[in-house]
């Protein structure tokens, strides 16, 4: 099986005006996407955000439960955040899946506008085979910039409901597709 990295992106995404942003980090994000990666085995959780403040609130909420209260509160929401890395940019992530599994790994771009792109089934065969790592990309506010879809090997088919409404919550998204790809 191949090793499944996922990375939550805070620049560059879209606006609702479709203007190229920095969105803010939320510990909910934090919580949910790494409670979702321990679920599903993925072997880390980037939070990608070029500020530096920012970054420091996201470890300080990742640490707080690796080191402070929650560490004695909780032990498995310790188990999810020890996946949660922080890094300043998707090449930072690429850097350490490099590190990590001595090869970079195949990007996965995921948008709620895309028309077309790899199935599910399609992509849980190659991630159910030996080889490259994969890093799926999850954009913050409206989506990711074209910018990073550009970057990606494979582009990941939409989510689609039974009507035309396609808004879903990042934390949901990340885990109906987690569960599409590697659920039981």
């Amino acid at each position: 099986m191949a090793e499944l990295f996922i990375a939550l992106i805070h620049h560059p995404v879209l606006d609702r005006r479709g203007k190229i942003v920095t969105s803010a980090i939320t510990s909910l994000d934090i919580h949910d996407l790494a409670r979702s990666a321990r679920t599903y085995e993925v072997r880390a959780m980037y939070v990608v955000h070029p500020v530096k403040e920012l970054r420091e609130f996201a470890c300080s909420v990742r640490d707080r439960w690796l080191e402070g209260y929650g560490r004695q509160f909780d032990a498995l929401r310790q188990e999810a955040l020890q996946r949660v890395a922080v890094v300043s940019g998707l090449d930072d992530a690429i850097a350490s899946i490099r590190g990590i599994c001595g090869a970079p790994p195949l990007l996965v771009h995921t948008s709620a506008r895309t028309q077309e792109g790899i199935s599910y089934p399609a992509l849980r065969k190659e991630l159910d085979a030996e080889g490259p790592p994969f890093l799926i990309l999850f954009g913050t506010g409206f989506g990711l910039a074209q910018s990073v879809a550009e970057r990606a090997d494979r582009i990941l088919a939409p989510i689609l409901g039974p009507g035309d409404y396609n808004h879903l919550s990042v934390r949901a998204a990340a885990s109906i597709i987690l569960d599409r790809l590697r659920g039981r």
